[in-house]
């Protein structure tokens, strides 16, 4: 994974892809409708940003992709779990979603709030399949960053302000938990599962941090919404160069190991969609 390339980029989100492809249960067993929402809501398109950071990380240590693989297929579960969930009519009542219609839209309301139950128990299978004492200290971190104290709590916040006036603090808790969090596990994890050291595993995750909030940050630039509205797109934008560079001078003890890392967050900063 030494440097970015878009080519690069395509080539591990095969891997991954096929991954998941063989661990999301086959549409035709039975319930089949459930089954084809699980792998609608998964293998329906995205950047697969959550499982390739992992996979990163991973190699940033010398680890190998196959030591971090069901770990960052089973968050890019998770990932998908959250946003059949948050596309549901009880929340942002999307209909569309990558282009398509959303998982509810496609296959109804109760079998999308079943197919995202399902989603995150099968992460949680995927997660234990290993066993052993590294697959469960990743167990914690990942249960901790997407529960009531991460992505739900972040989620319960948003829903709480809904429609107030957001100050900073605030808007940085709120996107920590909702989105900041997921990522910064993925790093840590895969650093982790990689056999990085302490100091290594902590620095990736301060990295996946702030790769978190960069991607936030652009969101809501590209969206005229969060970070925008309270800063003005100017400020905004300036937060986001500093951010960046944060998190690229996490990789710096890293050399030529941490430069795949270190391009993905300059994709995140510069991404137009």
């Amino acid at each position: 994974m030494k440097g970015f390339h878009p080519r690069h980029f395509r080539l591990v989100g095969k891997k991954i892809e096929a991954t998941l492809c063989s661990l999301l249960p086959n549409e035709n067993d039975s319930p089949r409708v459930l089954h084809q929402a699980m792998r609608y809501a998964v293998l329906s398109g995205g950047k697969r940003i959550r499982p390739i950071l992992t996979l990163g990380a991973c190699q940033a240590v010398s680890g190998k992709q196959a030591d971090a693989m069901f770990a960052a297929c089973a968050l890019e579960m998770i990932h998908s779990y959250s946003l059949v969930h948050d596309d549901l009519p009880c929340m942002d009542n999307d209909m569309i979603r990558r282009g398509k219609p959303s998982c509810h839209a496609k296959f109804g309301e109760v079998t999308a709030l079943l197919a995202g139950d399902a989603l995150l128990t099968k992460a949680f299978n995927v997660l234990s399949h290993k066993g052993g004492s590294k697959h469960l200290q990743a167990i914690q971190w990942i249960s901790e960053a997407i529960g009531n104290k991460g992505m739900v709590g972040g989620q319960a916040l948003d829903i709480q302000f809904q429609g107030k006036k957001l100050d900073l603090p605030i808007l940085r808790q709120i996107n920590a938990n909702k989105s900041g969090a997921l990522i910064a596990v993925c790093t840590r994890v895969g650093a982790y599962l990689g056999c990085g050291t302490k100091h290594q595993v902590s620095s990736l995750h301060r990295y996946g941090k702030y790769v978190g909030l960069l991607f936030q940050i652009v969101d809501d630039i590209m969206d005229g919404q969060g970070y925008a509205r309270a800063l003005g797109i100017q400020k905004a934008r300036e937060e986001a160069t500093l951010i960046l560079a944060k998190a690229k001078r996490e990789l710096l003890p890293f050399g030529t190991r941490g430069h795949f890392l270190k391009d993905i967050a300059d994709f995140i900063a510069t991404r137009k969609y």
